[in-house]
């Protein structure tokens, strides 16, 4: 029925989509299918590592690119492709830890240029969050790509793990050679149901993320901080100095019960990333915020 509900929801066939454990658990089976020890994979310089674990695993030769402001490169990621006959592209749009994001139209005319052989792995895990346009108009039967989605982020049910591909029917189908085939509870599934049929209370998580995210500017632009536009629950503010900076901020803000993470990469990591939070808990951070920035500056 899941698998059914979102066809009708991604206006493909159910033979174009498979239901996993999280985008995660999808990963690590599409680097299982598609990737032989040696191979080389392409992907970004600081993006999401549990990809680069899973290609490491299955003794893959992970290629890195770096940002190009703050965003992921997508010519640049191709390029290396190319230049390494990679077998798999990862690509996250909306990004994290930056929470930039690429139009739909340049994702889905950067297919053109993708080297034979090779699959784009299009990660829309925030994808519920960004501006209109930002996902492809790309047909379900496009060998070039799979893309994922998550109930984890715009649903809230990260502890449920379900994630979903729409891909090429034959790629869909390989699936079935390494998937866990016991892998979803039904619980799992009845909730992920129930969220895909709430239209509503998805378009008030929307409102109130957008709400966040002006909060989180607001604070960051109080404090002399620099706050990136983003396309995720979550904004990735600059503290305008290196990663060392950024990390005493970080520890000062958990020190006063505020929990954010950072970028691991340079100069990515001059950035602390601060989630979206509900109206009581940005009033802790705008008055959290000033303390531990005073806190750094004293002590590095």
């Amino acid at each position: 029925k899941l698998r059914e509900a979102l066809a009708r929801h991604m206006r493909v066939t159910p033979e174009n989509v498979l239901v996993g454990e999280g985008i995660d658990g999808l990963l690590g089976n599409l680097v299982r299918l598609l990737v032989a020890p040696g191979d080389a994979v392409v992907t970004s310089g600081g993006a999401y590592p549990t990809f680069n674990y899973h290609v490491t695993g299955f003794g893959g030769a992970l290629h890195k690119v770096p940002y190009a402001d703050d965003a992921e490169d997508l010519p640049a990621l191709i390029d290396r492709a190319r230049e390494v006959d990679a077998k798999l592209v990862y690509f996250a749009n909306p990004d994290n830890p930056m929470g930039t994001w690429t139009s739909g139209a340049k994702v889905a005319a950067a297919l053109d240029t993708l080297p034979d052989g090779c699959v784009l792995c299009l990660d829309e895990a925030y994808v519920e969050f960004a501006p209109a346009g930002t996902a492809p108009q790309i047909a379900a039967d496009d060998p070039r790509v799979i893309r994922m989605r998550t109930f984890s982020k715009a649903y809230g049910m990260a502890g449920a793990r379900i994630g979903y591909a729409v891909a090429d029917a034959r790629l869909i189908a390989a699936f079935d050679r390494v998937r866990n085939h016991f892998g979803m509870n039904r619980m799992a599934q009845a909730g992920a149901l129930a969220a895909l049929q709430d239209g509503a209370w998805l378009a008030h998580v929307q409102t109130q993320v957008a709400r966040s995210r002006d909060a989180i500017t607001a604070a960051a632009v109080e404090n002399g901080l620099t706050a990136l536009p983003s396309a995720a629950n979550f904004v990735a503010v600059d503290c305008g100095r290196d990663g060392a900076f950024a990390r005493a901020v970080l520890a000062a803000l958990v020190d006063r019960g505020v929990f954010v993470r950072m970028p691991f990469v340079a100069p990515q990591d001059r950035c602390i990333r601060v989630s979206c939070g509900p109206e009581r808990e940005m009033a802790v951070l705008v008055d959290m915020l000033p303390r531990a920035l005073a806190e750094a500056r004293e002590n590095t």
